[in-house]
């Protein structure tokens, strides 16, 4: 017997939900895949799914404003551009009123931001604790503990892992990176490969 987890929606709420991260199409690469990905298998399950990301391209050939993807995802290219390796400059309030005008617009109820380098998916989870909208954080990377930007990252990582209300890990030793360099309780962390 097979079970189409894709098929089966239960009893639950349709939710509405956003992605936030620097990296998503049109750049290819394993975060953007699995942001694409997952949001497709939420909508198929009858979900509501935007993600919020930073504009791409030079002028003239700029990727900005709203978009859409098959099955209906909704791209939010905000006006943003990246500045180091495709990620915006933290500006903690710079995005508050963007973000908070989607996230009120859009009626979400989970920000789900993705990798903790990047600064967008991290101001997004933010600006919706603000909002008092439930947030999750997936983290995708491996980090070093012992040099000086690792440690610099690891205090701004635990200041935003404080506010989240749970972890997604895509491997168990992601997992013990992520308990260890961030101090978080390992009950929050759930790995999902």
């Amino acid at each position: 017997m097979t079970f189409d987890y894709l098929q089966w929606s239960g009893d639950r709420k349709k939710l509405s939900i956003a992605m936030a991260c620097d990296f998503f199409h049109p750049n290819v690469g394993g975060v953007e895949t699995h942001i694409y990905s997952l949001s497709q298998c939420l909508i198929a399950r009858g979900h509501r799914v935007i993600v919020i990301t930073h504009s791409y391209g030079s002028k003239g050939q700029q990727r900005q404003g709203v978009r859409y993807m098959s099955r209906g995802l909704k791209i939010y290219y905000i006006p943003f551009l990246p500045i180091y390796q495709e990620t915006i400059l933290m500006t903690i309030y710079g995005t508050l009123p963007v973000i908070r005008e989607i996230l009120i617009r859009e009626q979400i109820d989970i920000v789900h931001g993705h990798s903790s380098f990047s600064q967008l998916g991290s101001e997004a989870v933010l600006h919706a604790q603000g909002l008092g909208v439930p947030t999750i954080l997936t983290d995708h990377s491996l980090f070093r503990f012992a040099d000086f930007s690792a440690l610099f990252l690891n205090k701004i990582f635990q200041g935003i892992l404080g506010l989240i209300d749970a972890v997604i890990c895509v491997s168990h030793t992601g997992k013990e990176n992520t308990v260890l360099r961030a101090g978080f309780d390992p009950e929050q962390v759930y790995v999902i490969p």
